[in-house]
């Protein structure tokens, strides 16, 4: 197994700055940082759009340009690209199977409307077997994470789900 920090890359606001903090966090850890673009297929009964091939092209280079600037915002990190076909949350998820942990941004649902509506970041999240970070876009963000503090894991403690890098957030310490 190579080791990566893997990102799941859809062009939204929130994937970006995934990246970002997926880039920030290989260097830390001396690993390269894997883009895995994910499209679905289309149903066979359904015939392409006349905007299709433009939409094809978008999708081909969204990861390409997304690792350009990576390189050129954090000089000297290793950035491989995927372009992957099949169910988003299916191969997100086996994609963090293969990496040190996956981050994803998340569309910032939140609460019952995040359960209800089925995200991709929380079906990876429910089934993934290695780490996954939700990364959140914009001023919230840092207003959100601001209150928690973290804590070291000592080695024989058992690794939780959300925790990043034998760190353990916890609220209000």
């Amino acid at each position: 197994m190579s080791r990566t920090v893997t990102v799941g890359l859809d062009g939204s606001t929130e994937s970006r700055a995934a990246a970002e903090w997926a880039a920030r966090e290989a260097l830390l850890r001396g690993l390269p940082l894997k883009i895995v673009h994910v499209q679905e297929p289309l149903p066979k009964h359904v015939d392409p759009l006349p905007d299709d091939e433009t939409h094809q092209r978008w999708t081909e280079r969204l990861p390409i340009e997304a690792a350009e600037g990576i390189r050129l915002r954090h000089p000297g990190i290793e950035v491989i690209t995927e372009q992957l076909t099949g169910t988003v949350a299916d191969i997100l998820r086996e994609a963090a199977g293969f990496a040190d942990l996956l981050a994803l941004g998340s569309r910032g649902l939140g609460g019952i409307g995040g359960f209800m509506v089925g995200s991709v970041s929380l079906a990876v999240v429910a089934r993934a077997e290695r780490p996954v970070v939700l990364v959140r876009a914009g001023e919230q963000a840092a207003v959100r994470i601001a209150p928690l503090t973290w804590v070291r894991l000592s080695p024989d403690t058992p690794t939780p789900k959300c925790a990043v890098a034998g760190l353990y957030p916890t609220v209000g310490r």
